[in-house]
């Protein structure tokens, strides 16, 4: 396995490499303005939630790696400590792209990349009006995590007010539908992943109850050379091992046989059958 000590590469071979291993990231739009009240728009992939009470978001504008020099999102959340965070979905992915372009300082991207300035209700900095979510925030803290070229600078924004286009609702209106939402995330490189259709998953939580774990399982299922760990971990997952039900089952011969049954069943999301699979097969394993 390579293996790589950050100060033994260039700190762009070692960006690019971190970045591709640390993905997909999310997306923080942010519009700002300076004190003379120019407008900046530009995207930032060191980003995410790290607090619900208080809401609290967090990007990182790094330092350009080539000269060392500061953003503007940077120098505006100084000047006026406010920003909006819009997401970005992938209808407006490319239009995003398009405003990561350094433009000079008083270049307003909304003009750039074709996007609609929407007013704020409690900040100076406008919305985006395409992005499908929009968090209206204040700048509590910026902290430098270095000087030299690559440093980040953590912006920590306190949430103030969130804008939902109902559109991307659940029926209910009180969830938001991840197809619907459509977002887009950053790899490495030039790379996006689109989070919807058969890029989205579910996997059932062990919060409310605890998973019997691997060592509950029998050998046989663990050291399996056809099912993957993604699979014994299904089986390992629910909290008690159910009880044998009468039922029709297939006979199978082999131990093989029955993991490559047991496969099957599970990618149809069929637990209990899998569950009942073992139990009928108990002198295979």
């Amino acid at each position: 396995m390579p293996s790589f000590t950050p100060k033994d590469l260039s700190v762009a071979e070692f960006q690019f490499l971190m970045q591709g291993a640390i993905a997909p990231r999310p997306i923080a739009f942010a519009s700002t303005v300076n004190a003379k009240g120019e407008v900046n728009l530009s995207p930032f992939s060191y980003f995410n939630c790290f607090s619900s009470n208080p809401p609290i978001l967090v990007f990182s504008p790094a330092r350009r790696v080539r000269d060392n020099t500061t953003k503007h999102t940077l120098e505006n959340v100084r000047e006026v400590p406010e920003v909006v965070i819009n997401v970005v979905s992938h209808a407006i992915v490319e239009q995003t792209s398009l405003a990561s372009t350094e433009y000079g300082n008083g270049v307003n991207e909304f003009v750039k990349a074709g996007l609609t300035e929407l007013k704020s209700e409690l900040i100076k900095p406008p919305r985006v009006a395409e992005s499908p979510v929009q968090f209206e925030c204040k700048v509590n803290e910026i902290k430098a995590l270095g000087d030299g070229p690559g440093a980040g600078n953590m912006i920590i924004c306190e949430v103030l007010k969130m804008h939902i286009n109902k559109a991307i609702l659940e029926d209910s209106g009180k969830f938001i539908d991840p197809n619907k939402i459509d977002l887009v995330s950053r790899l490495g490189g030039a790379w996006y992943g689109r989070a919807s259709g058969n890029a989205l998953f579910t996997i059932p939580k062990p919060l409310a109850t605890k998973g019997i774990g691997f060592d509950a399982l029998p050998t046989s299922i663990v050291q399996s050379p056809i099912l993957t760990g993604n699979q014994i971990a299904r089986l390992a997952n629910i909290e008690n091992i159910p009880a044998t039900e009468e039922m029709l089952m297939q006979t199978l011969d082999t131990v093989n046989d029955l993991h490559q049954k047991l496969a099957e069943v599970i990618m149809k999301d069929d637990i209990h059958s899998a569950w009942q699979l073992i139990l009928h097969h108990k002198k295979l394993l």
